[in-house]
């Protein structure tokens, strides 16, 4: 039974560790290095819209950050999904097969490619998609058609799989890809909040043809909003800046449009601010790993699991999570700190119960459940 005498140290502890009386945010960005230099100097340049040097530049250190070809930055992590759903193909009523534990962004951007979600269970230990979860789904319902997977129970083609790393940590990816090759099935990975996390030495986003990661406020780095299509794939690359830039055909002064694109390009100035941010990367992430060494250490013999680095796992620990033995106990934290001015959160509602997904295939979804009672998130800023 939890005690409020544990969850009284529990305040104390973070209390101690951010030298703080005052309300302590989930997580809130930090801004210490050359960001009112380089958007100073992208204010006086005049390109603060979607053309301009950072872009460019930011670009650049972002593919070589994360060890791939090529990355596409965009006005959200979301739009960077839409667009990666696209450039593999995903047509109207294709489906794409997902997680419900995860942020409804994930399938909003399924939708937005006017593509079905089918929500696939997680792993208890990973919060991320399971393997023998998919791959339980493709023994029954996979079909392959002319070197195309079709779902035998509703007809519609499946053209892609969008697995997620929740808070950072790594899902069995491997394992994901290689089940999703045997079956022709492309992978846009959501490593939304997974900027600096790795898997088997790899960053995390590039194991698929296609990732996409997000630079929103609360990130472990930011450009106040942003996101980024990263692959190894130059054709992709190519086409991707072409549809995030409205499909302009490039003319000296015309407007030539060649097919239905997006206004997706990410804004000179926020790249300005990215660009700073990046360079702080890996301070961020030596910090962010000393704290959840701190939270694991103070954790260890208590009444609740830390969620700390699985095996071949090199986490950012974007926003570290706590296990409970039950909802109510959730409840119970959730509600001392936050009364308390120390904020914590629950991990989300499964999207596959929220009324616009209610109706979507799914397997069975046990160990999704079992984590939505029992996950609560606590504050993760980088000191």
């Amino acid at each position: 039974m939890l005690k409020e005498g544990f969850i009284r140290n529990t305040i104390d502890f973070i209390r101690k560790e951010f030298n703080t009386s005052e309300f302590i945010p989930l997580h809130e960005p930090i801004f210490n290095g050359n960001e009112k230099k380089y958007i100073t100097e992208c204010i006086d340049s005049t390109f603060v819209s979607s053309v301009g040097k950072f872009v460019d530049e930011f670009e650049i250190k972002l593919a070589e950050f994360i060890g791939v070809k090529k990355a596409i930055v965009c006005v959200n992590g979301t739009n960077s999904l839409h667009l990666g759903l696209e450039l593999v193909g995903v047509k109207a009523n294709d489906e794409v097969l997902t997680q419900p534990l995860t942020f409804i962004a994930t399938t909003n951007a399924i939708t937005y490619a006017n593509a079905i979600p089918v929500f696939i269970d997680v792993d208890k230990d990973t919060m991320g998609l399971s393997p023998k979860s998919l791959q339980l789904f493709l023994d029954e319902n996979g079909e392959m058609r002319n070197g195309e997977c079709y779902n035998k129970t509703s007809g519609k083609r499946i053209k892609a799989c969008m697995p997620m790393h929740t808070f950072g940590h790594a899902c069995r990816i491997d394992e994901i890809a290689e089940i999703c090759s045997n079956y022709n099935i492309d992978i846009v990975e959501d490593a939304a909040e997974a900027l600096g996390s790795y898997y088997k030495g790899k960053h995390l986003g590039s194991f698929g043809k296609i990732g996409a990661i997000s630079f929103n406020g609360n990130k472990i780095m930011t450009t106040g909003g942003g996101g980024v299509l990263v692959t190894d794939d130059e054709e992709l690359a190519k086409r991707a800046k072409h549809l995030s830039t409205q499909a302009k055909v490039p003319h000296a002064w015309e407007y030539r449009h060649d097919e239905i694109g997006y206004n997706y390009r990410m804004p000179n100035i926020n790249a300005a601010l990215g660009l700073a941010q990046l360079e702080q990367m890996p301070k961020f992430i030596e910090r962010k790993r000393e704290l959840a060494n701190k939270y694991c250490e103070f954790f260890e013999n208590s009444p609740v699991k830390f969620f700390n680095d699985a095996d071949n796992e090199t986490s950012n620990y974007w926003l570290n999570a706590v296990l409970f033995d039950n909802f109510e106990e959730r409840n119970l934290f959730l509600e001392k700190t936050n009364n308390s001015g120390v904020m914590t959160r629950p991990i989300w509602q499964l999207v596959s119960t929220m009324p616009m997904f209610s109706n979507c295939q799914k397997t069975d979804l046990s160990n999704a459940t079992w984590l939505e009672e029992r996950v609560v998130n606590i504050p993760s800023s980088v000191k």
